[in-house]
């Protein structure tokens, strides 16, 4: 699904204390496609996906998503979007303690219609001889994993990635990176990935540069850097 942005602004706080995150964010991503937010920290990364995932609202400017415009839409009607379209990674894994690692992507699979094979999914993602381990029995890669099946097994068209590698050491985080590439290529989902590491960059179809709250850059690669080529 591509995804046009179109003069986002956000601000928090008010008064003395505004402080004006996003200052008239425009772009556009492709269907199918990797796009990097590149950015130090607090250049507004973050909340722009998610304010794209409709966690958050913008203040001014309108997000369109395929054909359906997010502040038209109703909260119901929203909430049912992020079901069906949206899947979402978050550098903290966020899984149920008490559950397995099956149980966890199971999560995923009740708000979709057409979940993807669970079998087939645990194979990809390398979880098949872990799949009733409970989380504190996994390392911070299997339990990433497991959060991007949960993610994934609903077929989302957009999947939003918010410093997925942030909590990883470097092996761990190509690991990740490789999977997400293989979800892309695989699956054909939109893949929006937030982060700080310059070198994730060449990965990506496109590569938007943020800072202070606005887009400084915004490149298309010709090819991209296969995750095992890349270095930092």
């Amino acid at each position: 699904m591509q995804l046009k942005l179109d003069n986002i602004h956000k601000s928090f706080g008010s008064g003395e204390n505004k402080n004006e995150v996003l200052k008239g964010i425009s772009c556009t991503i492709e269907s199918g496609s990797i796009c990097v937010l590149l950015g130090p920290s607090g250049s507004g990364k973050s909340t722009l996906l998610n304010i794209i995932g409709g966690i958050e609202t913008a203040d001014e400017g309108s997000i369109t998503i395929g054909e359906e415009i997010l502040a038209e839409m109703s909260e119901k009607k929203l909430s049912l979007y992020r079901r069906k379209h949206l899947g979402y990674v978050f550098q903290a894994y966020n899984l149920v303690p008490d559950l397995t690692v099956k149980e966890n992507i199971e999560v995923g699979a009740y708000l979709s219609d057409h979940p993807m094979a669970m079998d087939d999914l645990l194979h990809m993602l390398g979880l098949w001889e872990h799949q009733d381990k409970m989380p504190n029995q996994l390392s911070g890669g299997q339990q990433q994993r497991t959060s991007i099946g949960r993610a994934i097994i609903k077929q989302p068209d957009i999947l939003l990635c918010d410093e997925p590698t942030g909590a990883l050491d470097y092996k761990t985080s190509k690991d990740i990176l490789n999977l997400i590439e293989l979800v892309n290529r695989t699956c054909g989902n939109t893949v929006v990935m937030v982060t700080h590491n310059d070198a994730l960059r060449l990965m990506a179809d496109q590569v938007i540069r943020l800072r202070d709250g606005a887009v400084r850059s915004d490149s298309k690669n010709a090819s991209r850097t296969p995750v095992d080529a890349l270095e930092w």
